[in-house]
């Protein structure tokens, strides 16, 4: 799988933005919490991976975040109606970028995907920190959608094991 997901034109676009797969890991990991089915680590990152692979492969999370590169190219351009360069820069009242975030990690993750971008956009953590205001809201959103599916995923493979488990 590590070549076929170099190979994926959704990572390519994220990494000539500059934002490689090894980022989004490290962000994921700086709030990294153990849980049955990812106890280490390194499990973490295997399954983290796995899922990114889902996610990055599915033409409707890249739509959604070439969406959100384009807006915040308008927004840095002025080329948003109403919203001047400054206040996109101030951010006064702008919800956007984390409606975007949400909506993101919502279509990945259901619920629990949104209930992780909210870890993730308050905690900035790695890479999230050094990008733009949508962009940091969209890519957060992609970590946290991917990073709930390794928990839920992960502890949903130890219930079907156990279910099955000769008594």
């Amino acid at each position: 799988m590590k070549h076929e997901i170099h190979n994926l034109p959704l990572l390519k676009y994220l990494e000539k933005h500059g934002i490689t797969l090894k980022d989004m890991v490290d962000a994921a990991l700086e709030l990294f919490e153990p849980h049955p089915g990812v106890e280490t680590r390194e499990k973490a990152i295997e399954i983290f991976k796995e899922e990114i692979f889902e996610a990055l492969s599915d033409v409707n999370v890249s739509c959604l975040e070439v969406a959100c590169f384009r807006a915040e190219e308008d927004a840095k351009s002025g080329l948003i109606p109403g919203l001047t360069k400054e206040r996109f820069m101030g951010r006064p009242g702008l919800v956007t970028d984390e409606l975007l975030g949400m909506t993101i990690a919502n279509y990945i993750a259901g619920a629990k995907g949104i209930f992780e971008f909210i870890r993730f956009d308050q905690a900035k953590p790695g890479i999230l920190k050094k990008l733009g205001p949508i962009i940091n809201d969209a890519v957060g959103g992609l970590i946290a959608g991917v990073s709930s599916n390794m928990y839920t995923r992960a502890h949903q493979k130890i219930n079907v094991r156990e279910r099955y488990r000769s008594p």
